[in-house]
């Protein structure tokens, strides 16, 4: 990958996240996010509808996946290219 987020980054991939989350309640579309960070917006209680504290590893994904059945999946917002 490209490696670590380096201070200055990690604010504004929390920040595009969180307004992800929000435009998708502006439409009503119910959110589940799984973040293995709890020290984020995105994270937030009233945020996401539900939110999973786990790795995002293939197992843990394709579980929540299973459990929940999205009509959709949306890979990710900000962050590194």
């Amino acid at each position: 990958g490209s490696g670590g987020l380096s201070i200055g980054q990690a604010g504004e991939f929390d920040y595009s996240g969180s307004q992800a989350i929000k435009a998708l309640h502006e439409e009503n579309i119910q959110t589940v996010l799984i973040n293995p960070n709890i020290a984020t917006v995105q994270t937030s209680k009233g945020m996401a509808d539900k939110v999973y504290f786990l790795p995002l590893v293939p197992e843990y994904v394709e579980q929540v996946i299973r459990a929940e059945r999205p009509g959709g999946v949306l890979l990710t917002f900000g962050g590194q290219t």
